[in-house]
Formats: C-alpha cells, sequence, structure tokens
C-alpha cells in the first residue's frame, strides 16, 4: 500500500470508529455523560470534547502551511480553543453534529494530498511553547495514532457507563481492503503459494 492510500484508509477510519463513539455515547443520560469518571477528562462529555479541540488544533497547525486551500477555508468555523480542556460544548447533538463536520474536513482533505506534500516541513510550537519541525507524513502518523488513543480512553469510559462503544477493527471497517491489483498482475504472496488467497479489488473513497 502506498502513503497516500494508507493516510485515506485512516481517515476513513477515523470517521467510521467516530460514529460508532457517538451513537453509542446517544444512549446515555444527560446527567451520564457529564458524571465525575475520575480520569484525566473528567467526564465522557468532556472527554468527546478534548478529542475534537485536540483534531482542530492539529487541523490549524496543518493549515499553517499555507499549501491548503481546504483547511484554510475552515478556519471560519473550525474551533481554535485556547487549552484542549476548554468546553466547546455540554450537548451531546452539537458535539455530534461537529465531529462529522470535522471528520467529513479530515477525508475530503487527505483526498486532496499528493505524494510531494507529505514531505512539506511544519514549523510549529507545542503545547508547551517548544519550536517544532517535522514532515507532514510523520505527523499525520502521529495525528491518526493519537485519534485511536483517545478513542480507546473514551471506550473505557463508555464500557464503564454500561455502554458498548462499537469500536471496530480497522479490518472489519467496510471497504477496508484499499488494494486494487491491476489485470493479469501476480500479488507477491501468490508467486510463492500453491492456494493463493483470493485479491479483494474493493477500494476506499477518500470522500
Amino acid at each position: 500500500m502506498d502513503a497516500i492510500r494508507h493516510v485515506r484508509l485512516m481517515a476513513e477510519y477515523n470517521r467510521w470508529t467516530n460514529r460508532q463513539l457517538y451513537a453509542s455515547a446517544a444512549k446515555l443520560s444527560p446527567a451520564s455523560l457529564t458524571a465525575a469518571t475520575g480520569d484525566r477528562f473528567g467526564s465522557i462529555v468532556a472527554g468527546l470534547n478534548h478529542q475534537i479541540a485536540g483534531d482542530a488544533m492539529w487541523l490549524h497547525r496543518f493549515g499553517s502551511t499555507g499549501h491548503f486551500e481546504r483547511l484554510l477555508e475552515a478556519n471560519e468555523w473550525l474551533p481554535a480553543s485556547g487549552s484542549l480542556d476548554e468546553l466547546l460544548s455540554a450537548d451531546l447533538e452539537q458535539l455530534a453534529r461537529l465531529r462529522d463536520r470535522i471528520d467529513q474536513l479530515i477525508t475530503a482533505w487527505c483526498g486532496d494530498l499528493i505524494f510531494k506534500d507529505l514531505d512539506r516541513v511544519l514549523v510549529y510550537r507545542n503545547l508547551s511553547d517548544l519550536p517544532q519541525q517535522h514532515q507532514l507524513g510523520p505527523l499525520l502518523s502521529h495525528f491518526f495514532n493519537h485519534q485511536t488513543h483517545q478513542r480507546g480512553r473514551l471506550s473505557t469510559l463508555l464500557h464503564q457507563a454500561g455502554m458498548d462503544a462499537g469500536l471496530g477493527e480497522l479490518v472489519g471497517m467496510p471497504g477496508f481492503d484499499p488494494f486494487s491489483p491491476l489485470d493479469g498482475e501476480t500479488a507477491p504472496s501468490e508467486q510463492h503459494s500453491a492456494h493463493p488467497v483470493p485479491q479483494s479489488r474493493s477500494s476506499i473513497q477518500a470522500c
């Protein structure tokens, strides 16, 4: 799999799993969503806020290069909170709409990316105000990995509240296999196998 397909796959996985996360949270009462959890987030709704604020922070950083018009246009509505702990909203429906809009932005932007974009260098300051300089490709790996980390924490809180977060494994996502071998081309794994495994011809849609 090439790097661009991988980025788009991760964007689709983020959107798919977030929708399951919010569907699970919607089964809880407002009191349960705001109840103290004793963890770093403080409550489930605070954790959902934290997740959105973190993604928005990174999208603002990615857009600061000036190369991505889609991200620059999103500055009009994308949250720009001064803290990851700032409460953007305590209303789950409002958060769900914002979450879905952000995830649509992520998948659309990743659909725009080309290979040379992954080598662009992003210069920014982290939350400790220390200067940082990294290529976009590795930063996107961090971005998607951190999203999975946050969903893991939130799914634990939902489980403790008696809900199944419904977070599926990547291989279970509809349209998971992004490979589309050329006709007549033999997959490497088939060259030395007496019983080749049929290759899926499905593809991931970026937007």
